[in-house]
């Protein structure tokens, strides 16, 4: 018998999300984790390349990137705590594929 003619729908029921959004949260931190040690190693990077104006300027760029890319994961790693974790907003998607791209163009100026 159809759920209308029934009465009222079930309502949802809480689903078991099993290790899913576990392994999606220890991705996110492994990702941050590759970030700090980009970051890091750009900055040690342009600190022995003689410390000029150009690269303080690469670190502080680096230093705002990795801040931008950890307060995404940080929030998505948040919002996995739920029974129903929301998809990811396309703003979030959006930053931190930015980030991973300021970042590897960042490491790039750093290193010539």
């Amino acid at each position: 018998m159809p759920a209308s003619a029934a009465g009222p729908a079930d309502p949802v029921p809480d689903r078991d999300p099993g290790l899913q959004p576990e392994r999606t949260r220890l991705a996110w931190r492994r990702t941050t984790l590759a970030c700090t040690v980009v970051a890091v190693l750009a900055a040690r990077q342009a600190i022995r390349g003689g410390g000029t104006a150009a690269a303080s300027v690469a670190v502080a760029v680096v230093a705002l990137v990795w801040l931008g890319f950890l307060a995404v994961a940080h929030r998505r790693v948040r919002a996995l705590d739920t029974v129903r974790p929301r998809a990811l907003p396309l703003s979030g998607a959006v930053a931190t594929a930015v980030c991973t791209v300021l970042l590897a163009l960042c490491a790039v100026a750093v290193m010539r």
